[in-house]
């Protein structure tokens, strides 16, 4: 078995509580670890992400990370079916990838996309 490496973003929160219950209730992911006032660790399958803390509430607003991947189409239709807020419509773009994206409560953007073959 390899550990491969990878990409974990690592997204600032003014309110964890209110980020893990997003990211928990609303998306489907796991706490993962302890629970802290200032760090939170969330993952869903092989998508894993976490959060620390900020009194800046500006920074959400310019933050986002890419997911991308084979599951994608699957998990806009578990999206739309919970009534997630802020999802956009799963649209091709002009650079060839199928995409859509979700604002968490604090203005995070999250974009998931996959090329056409992944679908």
């Amino acid at each position: 078995m390899t550990d491969l490496a990878r990409s974990i973003p690592v997204m600032p929160s003014p309110d964890i509580g209110e980020s893990r219950d997003f990211y928990r209730d609303r998306l489907g992911f796991d706490v993962i670890g302890p629970e802290m006032d200032d760090y939170l660790i969330v993952r869903r399958g092989e998508i894993e992400i976490h959060f620390w803390k900020t009194d800046d509430r500006k920074l959400p607003e310019v933050t986002s990370c890419y997911i991308r991947g084979g599951e994608v189409p699957a998990l806009h239709a578990e999206f739309s079916a919970r009534g997630v807020e802020r999802l956009s419509s799963f649209t091709a773009r002009p650079w060839n990838m199928k995409e859509f994206y979700i604002h968490d409560p604090h203005g995070n953007l999250l974009r998931f996309g996959c090329a056409p073959e992944e679908t």
